[in-house]
């Protein structure tokens, strides 16, 4: 099932093709960097406003160009994608609406290390090149829009289900019990209305154990928390809801 978002503050919006967004490609590769940004180009609601050839390029083109996201490639000379995306996040707003880029992470390796090292380094997201355009796209406007993409199988993989409670795996994050099956059922890459569904509450109660954890544990977003939550050993390899 493609991953679902909301856009912030305005509950039950979905994420649109509608929704403009402006992409700033960081590829070693010049035909692969040429192809993306002419594939994605072409997908309603996008823009590509800007191409870079490796990590140092990319943080100087999205400081220039203030994109809404960065899809960044992760291996790159000078400066490969993680370190780059750390950059990025790390900075003070730089886009036209006074924002941080949100950074989408995307390389041919499918290896767990790259996806926790990605997410670590504060991207929003990690795809692979191998996947249809479309669904690069649908990632992009997602991020875009504020959430975090926490698919493919790649990240669910990652994380399962222990018989560790939150005091022992978090023992300063002093999570609820709710707010506990709220992160793990964040781990799976559930959206916050599947969320809803699944625990039979509100939208808005979801929304509010969803800050709390964030707060909680001092994460960026909720892909920070789920990775957190992965490192901390309160969720590992195998869980799927």
């Amino acid at each position: 099932m493609p991953a679902t978002a909301e856009r912030p503050g305005a509950a039950g919006s979905p994420v649109t093709a509608d929704t403009p967004v402006t992409l700033l490609v960081a590829d070693d590769d010049e035909v692969t960097r040429s192809g993306l940004r002419t594939l994605l180009a072409a997908q309603p609601g996008i823009t590509v406003i800007g191409e870079a050839a490796d990590g140092v390029e990319a943080v100087e083109e999205a400081r220039r160009l203030c994109p809404d996201v960065v899809l960044m490639d992760v291996r790159m000379p000078r400066r490969n994608g993680i370190e780059a995306t750390r950059e990025l996040v790390s900075e003070a707003g730089t886009t036209t609406s006074g924002a941080r880029p949100k950074v989408v992470v995307i390389t041919t390796f499918e290896n767990d290390d790259y996806v926790t090292a990605a997410l670590s380094a504060g991207a929003s997201g990690f795809v692979l090149k191998r996947l249809p355009v479309r669904q690069i796209a649908e990632a992009v406007r997602i991020v875009a829009a504020g959430e975090a993409i926490l698919f493919p199988a790649t990240l669910r993989r990652m994380v399962a289900a222990r018989p560790l409670d939150s005091a022992e795996a978090l023992p300063r994050a002093a999570l609820t019990v709710r707010e506990e099956e709220v992160l793990r059922l964040m781990a799976t890459g559930l959206s916050n209305p599947e969320i809803a569904g699944s625990l039979t509450v509100s939208l808005e109660t979801v929304k509010t154990h969803v800050g709390n954890v964030l707060t909680k544990l001092g994460a960026q977003n909720r892909t920070h928390a789920v990775v957190i939550a992965y490192e901390s050993g309160l969720v590992v390899p195998g869980f799927t809801g």
